[in-house]
Order: C-alpha cells, then sequence, then structure tokens
C-alpha cells in the first residue's frame, strides 16, 4: 500500500512538473526579427490579397473574425491567438513573421506552403508580396 501511494505521488510530480514546463515555453522570436518592419503597404489590394491567403491557411484555426475560434481551435492543446487582442498587435511584423513561417507547438510553419516563406524563415520578407499581405490582413482585424 504504501509502494503504491509513493508511487502516485511520484506520478503526480511528474505530471505536475511537465504541465509547468509546458506554461512556461514562451514562443521566443529571434533578435534578428524584431525590428523588421513590413515593406509592403496596407492598402486594400493588400488587405484583399492577405485575406484570401488567410482563408486558405489560418481561419480553419484562427476563426473568421481572428478571436481564435476558427472550427479546429477546439482539438488544439495551445488556444491560437487572438489578433483582435492589443497584446498580439504590440508584436513587430517581423515578430508576427516570424510566428508564422516558423511555427510552435499546434501552429504549423507555414514556411514551405506559402509563397515568400522561405525568405521570412531566413530572416527576411523577402521578394513576394504574400507575408507581407498576410501581416496586413492579420492587422486589420484589430480595432483601437
Amino acid at each position: 500500500m504504501k509502494s503504491i501511494l509513493t508511487a502516485l505521488t511520484v506520478v503526480a510530480l511528474v505530471i505536475l512538473s511537465c504541465s509547468f514546463i509546458f506554461q512556461t515555453d514562451p514562443w521566443k522570436v529571434p533578435e534578428k526579427y524584431q525590428n523588421l518592419k513590413n515593406p509592403v503597404l496596407a492598402d486594400e489590394a493588400s488587405i484583399n490579397s492577405g485575406k484570401e491567403i488567410y482563408d486558405t491557411y489560418c481561419r480553419s484555426c484562427h476563426g473568421k473574425d481572428g478571436r481564435g475560434s476558427g472550427i479546429r481551435a477546439d482539438r488544439l492543446t495551445t488556444p491560437p491567438a487572438d489578433f483582435t487582442s492589443e497584446n498580439f498587435q504590440k508584436q513587430s511584423d517581423g515578430a508576427l513573421l516570424y510566428k508564422i513561417f516558423s511555427g510552435h507547438r499546434d501552429m504549423p510553419g507555414f514556411s514551405k506552403k506559402i509563397p515568400g516563406g522561405k525568405d521570412a524563415i531566413e530572416g527576411g520578407f523577402g521578394e513576394t508580396r504574400m507575408p507581407g499581405d498576410l501581416i496586413n490582413y492579420v492587422r486589420s482585424f484589430y480595432k483601437k
């Protein structure tokens, strides 16, 4: 009986330790991305193009309204980002670029799916407008 209780205590401590580790697993953005600016002007054409990319790759998790309430959101262990939040919008363009194309935990990286993704992983916005268009669209969810 004592050995079962000891074993259960050890298992509980391991589970507790693992949950703490996962909660403190921040999404670290490399320094070279921190000050990158989106070179694509956030005009109507860019936002419309970004919406097409978003609807194809992002909407199923982040939802139509960008709040993280897409049809796949409930299946994830980490809630999708809420693009309407001020904290999300405070991130630099380069941080968003890095996160979209590298991925982290439940969030897949799109470096091989969205044109220009290879350039994003190498530390820049690249030669296509698509990464910049997508970031402009994601930014359009925020209403001050």
